[in-house]
């Protein structure tokens, strides 16, 4: 048996039906017994991803996401997320990017790539993708990965980013805000045993993904070192 059992996924199934603090408050001995196994799930992928990858040391608590939710900007009210979710950060300057799951009854997925690149690191994102794209054309294309991830996702814009030509041949790219991977499992995945070590797997599926845009992010224009 794995971290994550049918008793968490009753505990969110009920939480999405009743999501109130009064039911949470009479419910806590079991979002207790739950959030146990979303640590547990997030502290053996860990160590299953130290095989892979060397990641920035974090406790599993750290790792996963409070379940309360931030309704202060939101029309949605409702107190509490229906799922648990957590994200790994690579370490040191020379590993770019971070890896995110999402556990939830009918909806859990793995995540990964550049979710919100700041305002430098995406101009030189696009001048490195418009002036070679190959590397990373090759790794999204590539039969295995298409496979298992689909196509990159993510916000794009609707127009061509300010200075760069809408004809050039890598707009589809350039436009992008955002570059994510993602791999979805079935709730049977999620409940049979050695799910976590499935989870790792796909994360190490997204290294090339990564590795590319860290080149790109971390060389200057020449193909000379940042660091």
């Amino acid at each position: 048996m794995g971290c994550i059992t049918q008793y968490s996924f009753d505990f969110l199934l009920a939480l999405r039906g009743n999501n109130d603090r009064a039911w949470f408050e009479e419910n806590r001995s079991t979002y207790e017994q739950s959030h146990a196994e979303a640590l547990c799930f997030a502290e053996t992928v860990m160590q299953a991803l130290s095989a892979f990858d060397v990641m920035e040391p974090r406790s599993p608590r750290k790792t996963i996401y409070r379940i309360y939710r931030d309704i202060r900007f939101s029309k949605d009210k409702t107190p509490y997320k229906v799922y648990w979710g957590g994200s790994f950060k690579r370490a040191g300057a020379s590993r770019r990017g971070g890896m995110a799951f999402h556990i939830e009854p009918g909806n859990t997925y793995i995540g990964g790539g550049f979710w919100g690149p700041n305002k430098d690191d995406l101009l030189h994102l696009r001048r490195q993708i418009a002036a070679d794209a190959e590397p990373l054309r090759d790794v999204l294309e590539g039969k295995a990965f298409k496979k298992f991830f689909g196509s990159m996702e993510g916000q794009k814009l609707k127009t061509a980013p300010k200075g760069f030509d809408k004809t050039h041949p890598d707009i589809d790219l350039l436009n992008h805000k955002q570059f994510l991977v993602k791999h979805t499992y079935t709730d049977s995945d999620v409940l049979a045993e050695g799910f976590e070590q499935q989870v790792a797997m796909g994360f190490s599926k997204m290294l090339p993904f990564l590795e590319v845009m860290t080149g790109y992010l971390t060389t200057d224009m020449n193909g000379e070192s940042l660091l």
